[in-house]
Formats: structure tokens, C-alpha cells, sequence
């Protein structure tokens, strides 16, 4: 059986790179609670492109 739940899995993308004209793209899988926080989580992530910690938003 497969579990049943409100979690469902995200993708974090960096605001800071789209704007810096790098090459590449710095992403992140994550889950959230989609009861809990209904609108797009930011978190701060590394991002080894830029090589230091950067704003992550949800996509989709």
C-alpha cells in the first residue's frame, strides 16, 4: 500500500543565479506539508555555482 498524506515533494530553484548570467542552474529537492503551508516555501541553500548560501524558492 502506498502512504497516503499531505506531503508532496518540491523543487527549490536560486533566485540570486537566474540574475548573475552564470551558466547552470542550482536546484533542490525537498517535501513539504502542503496542509500546513499552502503557499511556495523560499529557504536559503549553498549554492556551489556561486559558491555561498542563496535564496531557494519552490518552481511549479
Amino acid at each position: 500500500m502506498a502512504k497516503k498524506g499531505n506531503r508532496v515533494q518540491v523543487i527549490l530553484e536560486c533566485t540570486e543565479h537566474k540574475t548573475s548570467g552564470m551558466p547552470g542552474t542550482s536546484r533542490y529537492i525537498t517535501t513539504k506539508n502542503k496542509k500546513n503551508t499552502p503557499e511556495r516555501i523560499e529557504l536559503k541553500k549553498f549554492n556551489p555555482i556561486l559558491k555561498k548560501v542563496t535564496t531557494h524558492k519552490e518552481i511549479k
